[in-house]
């Protein structure tokens, strides 16, 4: 608050006592400097929920508030504290992730909201979703998938798992290939 806002606020005998060598004067400027850092943070406090401009930190966070956690925790320490690592393709995918969350929520469990979730995740395009895998036998297996990823995709296989875990219908397997 300013000055003159809290000046406002005091009853009239003490408005009456302000002055340039008023003590009140001096109080009200230390009070007006002690306002300002926390004016400084409301004043900003969009950033704060908007993962493209919230503090480094503060993003796995907000990516716990649109269920991503399963791709944040990577272990848990002696104490049941969980770990968050840092995530394997860098801040930048994860910000993004977090921004596309609730357009992926509406196509969880599909093929293209597979496809949308590994594309932003790891930032490459080039997967894809087979659904007529045949088995031993040549027969198409029923309730399995192949999800074929790019080559450049391949140091990031884990999270590609931990991904199609994540998304696919509980009742479906899958299997996991990196084309060239």
């Amino acid at each position: 608050m300013r000055r003159s806002e809290i000046e406002r606020l005091l009853p009239l005998v003490f408005r009456r006592t302000l002055g340039p060598a008023s003590p009140l004067t001096a109080l009200l400027e230390v009070m007006e400097a002690l306002h300002a850092p926390d004016e400084q943070v409301l004043a900003e406090l969009d950033a704060v929920f908007d993962p493209r401009r919230a503090p480094a930190p503060f993003v796995p966070y907000l990516g716990r508030w649109v269920d991503l956690e399963p791709l944040l925790v990577a272990s848990t320490d002696e104490g049941g504290a969980a770990r968050v690592p840092a995530f394997p393709t860098g801040d930048g995918r994860l910000r993004e992730l977090v921004a596309s969350a609730a357009y992926l929520s509406r196509w969880r469990g599909t093929r293209k909201g597979l496809l949308r979730f590994l594309e932003v995740a790891t930032g490459l395009k080039g997967f894809d979703v087979d659904e007529h895998v045949a088995g031993p036998d040549g027969r198409v297996r029923p309730l399995h998938v192949r999800v074929l990823a790019p080559h450049a995709a391949e140091p990031y296989q884990a999270l590609i798992r931990r991904i199609v875990d994540l998304e696919k219908p509980a009742y479906v397997t899958y299997d996991l290939a990196f084309v060239p």
